[in-house]
């Protein structure tokens, strides 16, 4: 099992930025895929991005050039770098851990998630 946990949302003005982190505890031995999704009021739940190693990244159009994956895997922390916000951006953010070695964009593909963290971005 692995649990994980966001932090860093709140409310912020439109072209300003946060920096979500989630942390892993628990069977991080593995080598996961972590994954970035949101889900604004009333919406589906949606891919936002993916990290597997420091090179290998993948992000939705909507955001790419504005928010940044990266992880450190001596503190079992991935973090969403979020630039350049927009009140389309407003969010409960969640990260997703998922067992492999490729670019997951599917909910199905991750075994754990957290709880989440809202972001708010006013206009």
């Amino acid at each position: 099992q692995v649990q994980l946990v966001e932090s860093g949302g709140g409310l912020v003005q439109a072209g300003g930025s946060l920096r979500l982190s989630c942390t892993a505890s628990g069977r991080t031995e593995k080598s996961y895929v972590m994954g970035w999704f949101r889900q604004a009021p009333g919406k589906e739940r949606e891919f936002v991005g993916a990290i597997w190693s420091a090179d290998s990244t993948y992000y939705i159009d909507s955001v790419k050039g504005r928010f940044t994956i990266s992880r450190d895997n001596a503190l079992n922390t991935v973090y969403l770098q979020m630039n350049s916000l927009k009140p389309d951006d407003t969010a409960v953010y969640y990260c997703a851990a998922g067992i492999g070695g490729r670019l997951y964009s599917k909910r199905y593909e991750y075994d754990y998630w957290g709880q989440g963290t809202q972001v708010t971005v006013s206009s």
